[in-house]
């Protein structure tokens, strides 16, 4: 198909030109330092509500609080509610409704145990995200409904009850400086934060400032709420012929995760490394080619709109990197507007109306919430005046009053109510799963003559994708090769590229090792292409350090790009040599990748395997190995319950309730905001994380090359 054509999907009268828009090259702030993190680009001629996940850690988290925020979002509008931190709502205006689906006692450990089994969820649902362990009452957080645990909103005629003690440390910290600004009651954190005035007093670098004319301004939005993200920043520097200039940058997540530690090469020449206050010498920072520009770049594509910074003499840090305005103002926008007559007067309202619920939410609009669920599952949500419960006697209920509830309301949430595993099966499952994939990652290839060119074999399949280990084994009669790849793509590429090649005048095998958890890995390798996350993205092996530069360079044979994800060595910072490339259309990646994999560019590549967060979900898990044929079988107990044709076991739940819910998923309206929630679980071995799913129904219709796939159920 002609590139006019797909575009339009009309064929361009001859004889008459057309007008050819410029292809717009991908922005350096789309090169994420995570090889996963992607992040979704606003297209403005859109004319369907929309969602863009931005997700920054490389887990892709998603906390409680962000799910209200998006929620509340989708009741309101842009208006009345500040944006999102964890994803953006597009064209609100044109959302109908909203369904919330919760798999209560599912996790994403489930979800990737019986990944066949979900096909329905995994294939109509682009954004996936990772759910933090389940909170004592999950709904009521999704929800943003208030409890009164702390000590500062307890009522007055409680407060005699705290013991002496308390009374006693009170008083001790009546002095504390903080404590006179901001009272000794739990406050927000859109209270904590300088505003504008503040830091032109303490001289932060501020855009329009004369001092600051060279710097980089940020993409800050000023929608700064109680559950914005926190990031911890920290800067050294050295001494140059021209100041103090930038040598190493740190930035750590609320978590704790560290998403960017990096040496920097200051532009001028150094005259003090400063050794003693920054631990930087001479030798450290020889090898390092990292530019203050590479920073900035990084830093904005990191940073989310409403990021907030933490740190000390953060003044100083900033100016090091000489960026200004990065949101550190926060309550700025708020006092501006609040001068036009646009904003509440003051704090305390602007505090109120960001802690709503979505269900003070749906009642200023005149509307209530559906609340379907089994009779013994009913929490403190059925017994709200704004919220419509209906209590069932069974999942197969709860579906269908669905079917029939749904239609009458704009706002549902459907939950229903699974038997998990036994804990004590928990970790057995887990590590099985690590081995199931390490195996999928590992191919034999032989045999290969008793003086092969060992170095040369090694060669032609790291040119495949990152290797973990090349082992030789010579139990067999000629030798063969155990190569353990870093991600599956690698390992498939290397059985579709060298199977049944010719070496040294020897056909040779390459194969995965056949045991009982890679026996369906061709099914699951063909369902993994097809999965959602997947479409529209290429894996490329042997990419050197200018292959983004080239890239660009030729970016008119590449309509649709949208980002070029290059992943990055942990532990030493370097490029590695294969990257992903993201496309808006399956047809637009698979007419990139014949021209990529063709004789000019001299690369290896299909299309990608790995789920974004599965990926990041497998990294997660420690190491697993086990010698080459050891049989890995369930314990007797987990073989008995598998065996059990039992509707409500995760099994059986996941293929039968996959394809309900794709049925009721067909029958809402276009434009229908749906989240799939699998809250997580508790175990004797810890807590489980959960997993969301979500999307809005015209979207990722329109976004699926599988719309066959989507109609069958």
């Amino acid at each position: 198909m002609e590139p006019e054509k797909e575009r339009t999907g009309r064929t361009p009268k001859k004889g008459r030109k057309r007008r050819r828009v410029p292809n717009k090259p991908v922005g350096a702030s789309e090169v994420m330092r995570d090889p996963w993190d992607l992040e979704e680009r606003q297209q403005p001629e859109a004319k369907k509500a929309r969602l863009s996940a931005i997700l920054f850690a490389g887990n892709r988290e998603i906390t409680h609080g962000q799910l209200c925020e998006l929620l509340k979002r989708a009741v309101l509008g842009k208006c009345s509610v500040p944006k999102p931190s964890g994803c953006q709502l597009f064209h609100q205006n044109h959302l109908n409704n909203v369904v919330v689906f919760i798999l209560q006692g599912m996790n994403q450990l489930h979800f990737y145990r019986f990944y066949l089994e979900f096909g329905f969820l995994r294939k109509a649902f682009r954004h996936k995200f990772c759910l933090p362990p389940p909170s004592s009452d999950f709904l009521a957080d999704i929800i943003g409904l208030q409890k009164k645990q702390i000590i500062g909103d307890l009522p007055k005629e409680m407060e005699g009850s705290l013991p002496s003690s308390s009374s006693k440390v009170s008083i001790n910290l009546q002095n504390d400086p903080i404590v006179q600004k901001y009272g000794s009651k739990k406050v927000s954190l859109t209270r904590c934060l300088l505003t504008k005035e503040e830091m032109k007093t303490y001289h932060f670098p501020l855009q329009g400032f004369p001092d600051c004319e060279n710097f980089v301004p940020t993409k800050c939005c000023g929608s700064i709420t109680d559950n914005s993200p926190l990031f911890g920043l920290d800067c050294e520097m050295c001494l140059t012929s021209k100041g103090r200039e930038l040598t190493r940058i740190s930035l750590v997540a609320e978590g704790g995760c560290c998403v960017m530690d990096e040496l920097v090469k200051p532009d001028n020449k150094i005259v003090d490394y400063l050794t003693s206050f920054s631990g930087i010498t001479k030798k450290i920072l020889n090898p390092v080619t990292t530019t203050l520009r590479d920073v900035q770049r990084q830093l904005k594509a990191l940073l989310p709109p409403d990021a907030v910074l933490v740190g000390h003499s953060l003044d100083l840090d900033l100016r090091a990197l000489k960026i200004a305005e990065l949101n550190l103002e926060a309550l700025a926008s708020h006092q501006e507007l609040e001068a036009a007559g646009l904003e509440p007067k003051n704090t305390a309202e602007v505090v109120k109306q960001l802690n709503t619920s979505v269900l003070e939410c749906l009642d200023s609009m005149g509307q209530k919430l559906l609340f379907l669920t089994r009779e013994a599952d009913a929490t403190e949500l059925s017994s709200s005046k704004n919220c419509q419960t209906i209590k069932c006697l069974s999942n197969k209920e709860v579906l269908e009053q669905a079917r029939v509830e749904i239609p009458r309301f704009t706002f549902s949430i459907v939950q229903f109510s699974f038997e998990p595993f036994p804990p004590n099966l928990t970790e057995e499952m887990s590590k099985r799963m690590r081995i199931k994939w390490m195996e999928m990652s590992t191919v034999y290839a032989g045999p290969f003559s008793k003086n092969c060119n060992l170095r040369a074999l090694k060669r032609l399949f790291k040119s495949f994708g990152p290797v973990r280990s090349v082992t030789l084994i010579l139990e067999t009669h000629q030798p063969h090769l155990c190569i353990q790849y870093e991600i599956l793509e690698g390992a498939q590429l290397a059985i579709e590229s060298s199977d049944g090649i010719l070496v040294e005048g020897t056909c040779i095998k390459v194969q995965r090792p056949v045991t009982e958890l890679t026996l369906d890995c061709d099914i699951l390798v063909n369902e993994l292409e097809q999965d959602s996350e997947n479409q529209g993205t290429i894996y490329l092996s042997g990419v050197s350090e200018t292959f983004k530069e080239h890239l660009l360079q030729q970016s008119s044979l590449f309509l649709g790009l949208e980002a070029v994800i290059l992943p990055k060595d942990l532990k030493n910072g370097k490029q590695k040599k294969y990257c992903f490339l993201r496309f808006k259309t399956f047809g637009s990646a698979q007419r990139a990748l014949g021209i990529l994999t063709g004789k000019n560019w001299k690369l290896k590549g299909r299309h990608a395997l790995t789920p974004r967060h599965l990926h990041s979900w497998l990294r997660g898990l420690p190491p697993e190995s086990r010698p080459p044929g050891l049989r890995v079988i369930p314990p007797p107990s987990e073989q008995e319950t598998l065996q059990m044709v039992k509707v409500d076991h995760p099994k059986i739940a996941a293929w039968r309730w996959g394809r309900k819910i794709g049925k009721l998923y067909h029958s809402l309206c276009p434009g229908t905001l749906c989240l799939i929630l699998l809250p997580g679980t508790e175990s004797t071995h810890g807590s489980l994380s959960g997993l969301g799913l979500m999307g809005i129904k015209d979207e990722e219709e329109s976004n699926s090359p599988n719309k066959c796939f989507l109609k069958t159920f």
